[in-house]
């Protein structure tokens, strides 16, 4: 076998520099200086520092003058939109499990007359199975604590 041969048959392993990346390991542990922003944004900030009001004043003009599209602008600046609003729903006290379908009906029939939207009845769902997990974790552990005094000789 010639020494040409016998080379292409056994590959030869690379070592890598002492200074490349170890895997898990970051190449910069420190991370960005706290505080540090992009020279990106910074320059934008700039600008908008620079001519806020003349933007302001221009948008308010136009949204005055007829622009609608202007003027949601300057409205959802003014009146963010409401993420929820107090409901008035008389539901029943939600001590047992019974009570538990008694409130879902009286949600799906608010939602059905339009009462509530359906994402409203929606999060007071969410609510009522909150309440179902509790009784059932309260109920769970009751029946527990039963099962535990009967095992250790306790009369029921």
């Amino acid at each position: 076998m010639s020494a040409v041969a016998d080379d292409q048959q056994t590959p030869k392993k690379r070592r890598a520099p002492s200074t490349a990346f170890k895997p898990g390991q970051s190449g910069n542990p420190d991370g960005p200086k706290k505080g540090r922003r992009h020279p990106a944004f910074a320059a934008l900030d700039q600008i908008g520092q620079e001519n806020a009001e003349q933007i302001v004043q221009a948008v308010t003009a136009s949204a005055l003058g007829g622009d609608m599209r202007a003027a949601e602008i300057m409205l959802r600046r003014i009146w963010p939109e409401r993420k929820g609003r107090p409901l008035s729903l008389s539901l029943p006290p939600l001590t047992d499990a019974a009570d538990l379908s008694a409130a879902m009906a009286t949600i799906i029939q608010a939602v059905t007359a339009g009462e509530i939207t359906p994402e409203e009845g929606q999060a007071l769902s969410a609510l009522i199975e909150a309440q179902r997990k509790t009784i059932e974790t309260h109920d769970f552990a009751a029946r527990l604590e039963a099962l535990e005094h009967l095992s250790a000789g306790g009369k029921p």
